[in-house]
């Protein structure tokens, strides 16, 4: 299991990251332009849906999902109450249910909802079926479950960082994970931000429909087993985890800044993707210290 694949440390993890998340990491990662065209596989076209968020955040994803559905039928689910807190300050998200829960053991009954959602959740449970299952469970028969995620790099190095941080799973094993769930017409997309131009996919948008008739899971009666650790084992896992993730902050900025020098005539206004200030403050500062240390090695 990944470092930072764990209940307890991703509450860490976020502990500390919601403070900058929605500034300096998510607009490197998950971009409106993917967003809102991952949300066309969830079938929001009804106002009156019934909408939960699983893995809500500081609420990005159900800013997309608001513009479809009343804030008010929409409940976001997060096990972080930090990242909670930063979404009910968000104004468009202010008629929103805020359930602190967990993904794999979601505290709402059978047939509860229209519509699933869960947006860079995944990466963070340690029974990913499980917690499809649990997508299945909750939507009511015909309903659409939508789940986005990262997909594993091919490149060995980056495969291999990925790996050390959190869960990026293979593409076959999401298609595989909503086929024993119980899911059909089940469709896929493959999204990525400007920036990245590699050959390889770099996250799925996937979703499928529950049956009229089928197999029916039952709400747990206990949450899901974690893997347990000391407070020092998870200390070492949040930190090298997160080191391991640092990486591909730098590698994003880096596209990022290339494509400030590209146009795309294709891509609409509102999705060209720029550095924001933030941003741009914190490739500064990641050049600097790059170039002084050079210069400590070369003086």
């Amino acid at each position: 299991m990944r470092l930072i694949q764990h209940k307890k440390e991703a509450y860490w993890f976020y502990r500390f990251l919601s403070i900058f998340y929605d500034d300096y990491v998510n607009p490197l990662f998950w971009t409106e332009h993917m967003r809102d065209q991952s949300l066309e596989l969830g079938q929001l076209n009804n106002p009156d849906y019934k909408v939960i968020d699983v893995g809500s955040g500081t609420g990005f994803t159900t800013q997309g999902i608001v513009k479809q559905v009343k804030s008010t039928n929409v409940t976001c689910v997060d096990q972080s109450p930090h990242q909670l807190a930063k979404a009910k300050e968000k104004p468009d998200l202010h008629g929103c249910t805020f359930v602190e829960g967990d993904a794999e053991n979601i505290p709402f009954p059978d047939n509860a909802f229209d519509r699933y959602v869960s947006a860079g959740s995944i990466e963070y449970w340690p029974h990913p079926l499980k917690g499809v299952q649990e997508s299945y469970r909750v939507i009511k028969p015909g309903g659409v479950a939508l789940l986005i995620g990262p997909l594993e790099p091919e490149n060995g190095f980056a495969r291999f960082m990925a790996n050390a941080w959190m869960l990026f799973p293979k593409d076959k094993e999401y298609r595989e994970w909503y086929e024993a769930a119980g899911f059909k017409n089940i469709k896929v997309r493959y999204i990525r931000p400007q920036w990245y131009r590699r050959k390889g996919e770099y996250g799925i948008a996937i979703a499928g429909v529950k049956p009229l008739t089928g197999t029916t899971y039952s709400q747990p009666t206990t949450t899901v087993e974690d893997e347990k650790g000391s407070n020092l084992q998870i200390f070492w896992r949040v930190l090298i985890g997160s080191l391991a993730g640092f990486i591909f902050i730098p590698i994003a900025l880096l596209g990022y800044l290339g494509n400030a020098f590209r146009k795309n005539p294709r891509m609409p206004k509102q999705y060209q993707e720029r550095l924001n200030m933030h941003q741009a403050i914190a490739m500064a500062a990641i050049l600097g210290f790059i170039i002084f240390v050079l210069w400590l090695i070369f003086k």
